[in-house]
């Protein structure tokens, strides 16, 4: 219908053309129009979308432009346009409107669908791997977590029909995690893997060879922000650094370790806050920043995530705000999302 409507010479007929259309689109009962193209193969546009398209045809005021967006509109519903490192089809941008690319992440609620739960103390939002490995990684390919934790990247991995890896110190956590993990479905048919050990000294080489994997495309990692919370008595453990040096000398190792193992050009996400000790803010994330940049990787952003109703402070806030006011400081807010490429 679209290549009908463009074929036609006279600004008036295109315009009435278009308006019949774009009247059969609004009496369609359904949320989504499934069409077909001119080799058979189905395919889906929302709505609401398609609506916008052809309203915008209509209020242009010249052929030339009208013939612009409605080649344009054909060419976003026939034409897979993938970036290199995704699966999103560029030439339907406006499609991805839930996707962020602003560096000021506002959330007001974390994701508590299917097996998301919020009771390990330190877990992330899975809004952010989520965000991420639509971005950055395509489906099929392999994600490393070093930082498993309960287990929120794998969830989201499976969810999403990319491959995990998940590293995880404390043996009791690895086993809640797997139990969750595996609840999750997994129409994709993809693999989560958990390794229990210490990665920053993890074989990642003998790893990989041994589940015939030949690389990771995208690593995101969510480690301690140092001694705020204690997640084990392990030595290895970041939250046992006995100083700021000392943690940062941790996590670098841990950076080093897997870096060999990420394919070149690909991405590495870290999410990081800070602390505050003693009268004194310490920039725990500004550190990692740097020792990111120290083992090779460039930095592409910087984005600040609200960071509310935390666990500790949810019932606190009188509290907190008193302490602030007595101590001259700043209650925590925010915490960073560094994004990197190899």
């Amino acid at each position: 219908m679209l290549d009908n409507i463009s074929s036609k010479a006279h600004l008036e007929s295109i315009k009435n053309h278009t308006n019949e259309l774009l009247i059969k689109v609004e009496t369609h009962t359904e949320n989504i129009i499934i069409y077909s193209l001119n080799n058979g193969v189905d395919r889906s546009i929302r709505k609401e979308l398609l609506l916008k398209e052809l309203k915008q045809i209509l209020e242009t005021r010249t052929i030339e432009r009208t013939k612009y967006y409605l080649n344009r509109l054909i060419k976003s519903l026939s034409v897979q346009k993938e970036g290199k490192i995704n699966d999103l089809n560029l030439n339907r941008w406006k499609e991805y409107d839930d996707i962020l690319t602003d560096s000021l992440w506002v959330f007001d609620k974390r994701d508590t669908s299917g097996v998301h739960k919020a009771g390990y103390w330190g877990n992330f939002i899975p809004q952010i791997p989520n965000q991420f490995l639509r971005r950055y990684t395509k489906k099929g390919e392999w994600v490393l977590d070093p930082f498993l934790g309960s287990g929120t990247t794998l969830i989201e991995c499976k969810r999403l029909g990319r491959n995990g890896v998940g590293v995880e110190l404390n043996p009791a956590v690895a086993k809640s995690a797997k139990s969750i993990i595996e609840k999750e479905k997994n129409p994709n048919k993809v693999t989560s893997l958990i390794i229990k050990g210490d990665s920053s000294k993890i074989n990642f080489q003998n790893e990989l060879k041994a589940h015939k994997i030949n690389s990771f495309q995208f690593v995101i990692m969510h480690p301690p922000y140092w001694d705020i919370i204690k997640f084990s008595s392990k030595k290895s453990d970041l939250s046992n650094a006995n100083s700021v040096p000392a943690f940062i000398k941790m996590f670098g190792d841990v950076v080093e370790n897997f870096y060999p193992v990420l394919d070149k050009k690909r991405y590495c996400a870290v999410v990081i806050g800070d602390k505050y000790e003693s009268g004194e803010w310490i920039p725990l994330g500004f550190y990692v920043m740097q020792e990111m940049m120290n083992k090779g990787f460039k930095l592409k952003s910087t984005i600040i995530k609200n960071f509310d109703q935390t666990t500790a402070k949810r019932n606190q806030k009188e509290l907190w705000r008193y302490r602030a006011l007595a101590g001259g400081f700043y209650v925590f807010k925010h915490e960073y999302i560094f994004l990197f490429q190899k």
